[in-house]
């Protein structure tokens, strides 16, 4: 892992005893510049007077939630920073709620109960390989292709693909 501890995060999370847990986590590493919010709507206004680096938030909050979150940050015309890597950390790993973080916009999933090495990956992924961003009717976020298969035999569907 890189020295991240320039890095600012924004802790976006509604339990005091998680939140205990992920700035020890953070601090371990060298990590001093957090900020926390108890809730979605919290970290949307603290963000306009706290520009964070990464923003690490829970899935299920009231009464703005992680998926609201990231959705309100990558499409709202007042958003202070639509690009902000967003980390999901949750403890619901049913792949619809996987499928509706991912379809909000955010770049990365950690499941609880959560480990320092889980966390610190993902926050090493957003920073030493971000994704490029998308935008179209339905959606504005990280690529949601992870695997970028020449072998695919499917539909080819976007102008990058080659085959117009």
């Amino acid at each position: 892992m890189a020295d991240y501890t320039s890095l600012k995060i924004l802790l976006v999370e509604d339990n005091q005893h998680m939140r205990s847990i992920v700035n020890a986590i953070l601090k371990g590493t060298g990590i001093r510049n957090v900020r926390e919010a108890r809730d979605g709507a919290e970290g949307l206004d603290m963000l306009r007077q706290y520009p964070a680096d990464i923003a690490l938030v829970d899935f299920n909050m009231d009464p703005i939630d992680g998926v609201e979150f990231t959705r309100m940050l990558r499409n709202a015309s007042d958003s202070s920073n639509p690009y902000l890597p967003v980390v999901m950390i949750t403890g619901h790993s049913e792949r619809s709620k996987v499928i509706r973080a991912r379809d909000s916009g955010v770049n990365e999933f950690v499941v609880k109960p959560l480990t320092a090495r889980a966390l610190l990956g993902r926050i090493d992924s957003v920073i030493m390989r971000p994704r490029p961003f998308i935008r179209c009717k339905t959606y504005f976020g990280p690529d949601r292709r992870r695997i970028d298969d020449k072998a695919y035999p499917g539909p080819h569907r976007r102008n990058t693909d080659g085959m117009f």
